[in-house]
């Protein structure tokens, strides 16, 4: 109805409006609590073991006493198929009494349309015929049910006065505040609803085409109230009520995660929430879960009031089909990292309304297909592919574009050129086969770090801390062997991944040498040094040296090579290379040294474990640095492939 339409029906009763939907609104706060309290306390009666449910706070808002409802809970119990229920008519007259008064304002407006005054009745007559004591299955679907399309229920009859109230409180408005409909306020109220209506209409236009975020502003004795319907789902609700320098939000919602994402939104403004619990049975709302969650903010002054309304209005738009967005990444992206892009959207002033609107998912897989052969297969998520911060990175990005697009009424068609040109500069700059790469090569650096220190400490002499050293480089050497593992999944799926998953097998052939090499030191440590001094500790430790520089060379050469590309520094290429280079030395200086070790440990061991188990850890050692060799020759080659040679 139009606000021209709905003055002009109100005739006399203009004046006893703003009472009668004020006293209405209050009596649907009542009626919702009073229809969760059945709820719970058929919840309680099915689950007797269960704690009940806190709903103090919320029954105090509704200006209700909490002693008799909260027993209506804790003594209900299941008698038969029934629900036996105390006070059950003092229940069903405040049922009756707040729908009568909730109903009243529509009733006496409503000139176009099915009258609602039947359906009212209908509901008001069924509260008379109820039982004294109990309710069946049927009467509590009746109750409480939330599903439209069915039967109806006393559910669906508030929340749909509910609706008309807020229509007509728009049409009762003796004011407009920057668009949010007023009436009653103080004159010390109006600073507070500009603050509010600042902060909501700076981010209002991301919502785009998508209906909601009307707001309606009241006095109710000493507090200040404010509604804003969000969007179009009937749970959906916001009400934040202002008393001296105290905000308090209440908030509901279907999707608990999206309440939960409501709570960081609202952490900059110092939000202290409380009471996040679920409130319905799975027989509300198809069965979805209804999560209410109140949250207070102390503001020092009025300033700090004004920001605090306005950075709470400025949030709400990005609630607007978040649930939807989020399914919707998750073709894309973990879960946690679906809600991270989110957030950085809104962090942004960008959201997600204009992704979804300009195509959502279908931009993505269109540039997913346009990226080239081998660069995604079906199935393939981004994530998997450029890794979870790059993934993450892109789909911000593709918002902001889509965002920029739509504000500036350019056509959709840009929007997904603009992705596929996105997708393709990430994909040629892609990072995460070396993060797998650079991971592997951690663990080969702990393992060569381990040794030689060990060797430089004497570690051989003590049984126990040799068996420690194996048993701590055994750990190591499975993990690198899971990433080997991790690379040749990929490279099944994605050809581009089989040069890496064949580097790093080559590198994990150093990993299990130097595991080899800690093993033998903890069988040395088993009582076999007989004629080891100071010349064989020296020569062996000298050799696990060695083989750590080339390590730490090789890591080196990994970093570098994870930036080359095309348009590389020329110092960057050096600088690469020079690190292969010194991994070929090593390695020469390694078989050098072999020798050595090998006329030491010849002169100096007499007992023949001792001898055998002291060559095959120079061997080992030795060995290591011929694997880091073949590793960085493979790693040039795709170094030079990375960077167009």
């Amino acid at each position: 109805m139009q606000k021209t339409q709905a003055v002009e029906s109100l005739g006399q009763r203009r004046l006893m409006l703003p009472a009668w939907v004020k006293a209405a609104l209050s009596a649907n706060d009542r009626l919702k609590i009073y229809l969760t309290v059945v709820q719970a306390a058929s919840s309680h009666a099915a689950h007797p073991n269960r704690d009940l449910p806190d709903m103090a706070k919320e029954i105090a808002d509704a200006g209700l006493s909490p002693g008799w409802l909260h027993g209506i809970i804790a003594v209900a119990t299941r008698i038969d198929e029934d629900l036996f229920v105390p006070d059950l008519p003092r229940l069903v007259k405040c049922l009756k009494d707040d729908l009568a008064t909730m109903a009243r304002p529509v009733l006496e407006t409503t000139t176009t349309g099915a009258p609602p005054q039947p359906r009212v009745q209908h509901w008001l007559d069924w509260l008379g015929t109820l039982p004294s004591d109990r309710l069946s299955e049927k009467h509590l679907e009746a109750l409480t049910h939330g599903h439209r399309g069915g039967a109806d229920s006393l559910h669906l009859l508030v929340m749909d006065l509910h609706k008309q109230i807020n229509h007509l409180s728009g049409a009762l408005a003796s004011e407009v505040i920057d668009g949010a409909n007023v009436w009653e306020l103080r004159p010390e109220d109006r600073a507070l609803v500009l603050a509010f209506m600042r902060g909501l209409n700076r981010t209002a236009a991301l919502k785009f085409d998508h209906p909601g975020l009307e707001t309606a502003a009241t006095r109710d004795g000493e507090r200040l109230l404010l509604q804003n319907d969000i969007g179009t789902n009937d749970a959906h609700v916001l009400v934040i009520q202002v008393t001296a320098h105290e905000i308090t939000l209440t908030y509901s919602d279907l999707h608990r995660r999206r309440l939960e994402f409501f709570h960081t939104l609202l952490a900059p403004f110092g939000a202290h929430w409380s009471g996040l619990e679920s409130r319905t049975s799975e027989n509300l709302n198809a069965g979805a879960a209804y999560s209410v969650a109140t949250a207070r903010f102390d503001c020092p002054d009025d300033l700090a009031l004004e920001a605090a309304l306005e950075g709470i209005a400025s949030r709400i738009v990005f609630l607007i089909d978040w649930n939807r967005a989020r399914k919707r990444l998750q073709a894309f992206v973990e879960k946690a990292e679906a809600i991270a892009v989110l957030a950085e959207a809104a962090r942004l002033d960008v959201g997600h309304r204009a992704w979804l609107q300009a195509g959502g998912e279908r931009l993505i897989f269109a540039a997913m297909e346009a990226a080239g052969e081998g660069a995604f297969r079906i199935g393939d998520r981004l994530d998997e592919v450029m890794g979870a911060a790059d993934a993450r990175a892109f789909l911000v990005a593709v918002m902001q574009l889509a965002c920029d697009a739509l504000r500036g009424n350019q056509p959709l068609a840009l929007v997904a050129d603009e992705t596929r040109m996105l997708l393709a500069q990430h994909v040629r700059h892609r990072t995460s086969e070396f993060d797998l790469l650079s991971e592997h090569a951690a663990y080969c650096h702990a393992l060569a770090q381990a040794i030689s220190d060990g060797l430089a400490h004497g570690v051989e002499s003590s049984g126990k801390a040799a068996q420690e050293l194996a048993e701590r480089s055994k750990a190591w050497e499975r993990k690198a062997d899971h990433l080997v593992m991790q690379a040749r999944d990929k490279a099944e799926r994605q050809p581009r991944w089989r040069p890496i998953a064949r580097l790093a097998e080559q590198s994990d052939d150093v990993a299990d040498a130097l595991e080899e090499a800690a093993f033998l030191i903890s069988l040395i440590g088993g009582h076999h040094l007989t004629g080891w001094n100071d010349d064989v500790r020296n020569v062996l430790s000298r050799l696990a040296v060695t083989v750590l520089q080339a390590t730490q060379d090789y890591v080196k050469a990994l970093t570098i090579a994870r930036t080359l590309g095309s348009d590389s520094e020329a110092i960057d290429n050096d600088a690469f290379l020079a690190a292969t280079w010194r991994v070929l030395q090593a390695e020469r200086q390694c078989d050098a040294m072999l020798r050595d070790a090998r006329r030491i440990i010849l002169g100096a061991v007499q007992d023949a474990p001792s001898l055998m188990l002291a060559n095959d850890l120079a061997v080992a050692l030795e060995d290591a640095s011929d694997r880091l060799l073949a590793a960085a020759y493979t790693l040039r080659d795709v170094a030079f492939d990375k960077a167009g040679v």
